[in-house]
């Protein structure tokens, strides 16, 4: 009984430090919980909690903050986690079903779970190296220029401004566009790179001075796809509580701003039997994030892209890993539809 409810008082030390920021004593817990022991009691749990090195004191401070073993341990006990409310779950409906294209999607996920965290939300932009080319478009605009407009199988949109020598007609357009979707649609586009750049391909009736440049850029769109990146949004949460990073946030700044960091640190989470992956300190292999928690999980079909929050390790972990959990669920929805 006594392991119990030395958790329930760990958990009662998290949750106080999370909100006030402030070291908590054994007095605040008793008036805040009901722990249904006295004081001392409580004490004495406070007492084997710190000899375990799941909280600490800082400084002479008569009060207790949890540490990153502290952290782990409350993370690990958590179990159901809270559902969102309803006004939540209608927020992320209207904001994702709105989406116009997919990277105008992700671009909306990432604001939303920043705004639901209040955390800095990171999401990694599908692999594209199993998208096949769907649909694309020739546009004449009349001044010079044609749009093409390229779409893949995972919702992709891509285009690019031609410039022309010549006005070409909506039929010359119209053919380029059937000899190309014939030529190359449903090809994987992690295939088009290379083959696009022999123009012996092209059969002679196209052999125009706008194929070379619509060619080219269907490749510049399909190496363009097999890039990986990472979109986020929420840095300026940070600011919010950069008195939770000891020395100075600039280092958790910079890791940020290194897309190769973010990449190979999502690909290294591995999630638990939640679904979920989280890293806190010095769990994160890497020296800018060591004061940094992340809380990660996949979505979509295919289990390389993953979405997430970074933040300071005093963040609400089970609100935050609801959030999460529940915007991939929606977003891999949608995407599958």
């Amino acid at each position: 009984m006594s392991e119990v409810r030395r958790l329930d008082v760990l958990r009662a030390i998290v949750e106080d430090y999370v909100q006030s920021r402030e070291p908590v004593g054994s007095k605040a817990l008793r008036e805040r919980h009901n722990l249904g022991v006295s004081a001392a009691t409580i004490r004495n749990d406070m007492a084997l909690l710190e000899e375990e090195g799941l909280i600490a004191a800082p400084h002479t401070s008569s009060g207790r903050i949890p540490t990153e073993k502290g952290y782990r341990r409350f993370v690990d006990e958590i179990g159901e986690l809270k559902p969102l409310s309803r006004a939540e779950r209608e927020a992320i409906n209207k904001i994702l079903d709105s989406s116009q294209d997919l990277d105008e999607m992700l671009h909306s996920t990432v604001r939303l779970l920043a705004r639901l965290t209040n955390q800095v939300a990171m999401i990694q932009v599908p692999h594209y190296d199993t998208a096949e080319l769907r649909n694309l478009d020739l546009v004449g605009l009349g001044s010079g220029q044609v749009l093409m407009v390229m779409i893949a199988s995972n919702g992709t949109v891509d285009q690019r401004m031609i410039a022309v020598t010549r006005p070409y007609s909506d039929e010359e357009l119209d053919n380029l566009k059937q000899w190309l979707l014939t030529s190359f649609g449903g090809h994987r586009l992690a295939d088009l790179v290379g083959p696009l750049s022999n123009e012996a391909v092209v059969p002679a009736q196209h052999e125009t001075p706008l194929v070379g440049s619509v060619l080219r850029s269907l490749e510049e769109m399909a190496q363009a796809a097999n890039v990986q990146r990472i979109v986020m949004a929420g840095t300026a949460n940070l600011a919010r509580v950069e008195g939770d990073f000891p020395l100075s946030i600039t280092p958790v700044l910079e890791a940020l701003e290194e897309q190769v960091v973010l990449l190979k640190l999502f690909s290294e989470l591995e999630a638990d039997s939640r679904g979920l992956a989280v890293a806190i300190g010095t769990e994160n292999h890497y020296g800018q994030l060591t004061d940094a928690a992340v809380i990660a999980t996949t979505y979509s079909t295919d289990q390389r892209s993953k979405l997430g929050v970074l933040g300071p390790t005093r963040m609400n972990y089970s609100s935050s890993m609801a959030s999460v959990r529940a915007v991939a669920r929606y977003l891999s929805k949608i995407l599958a539809n």
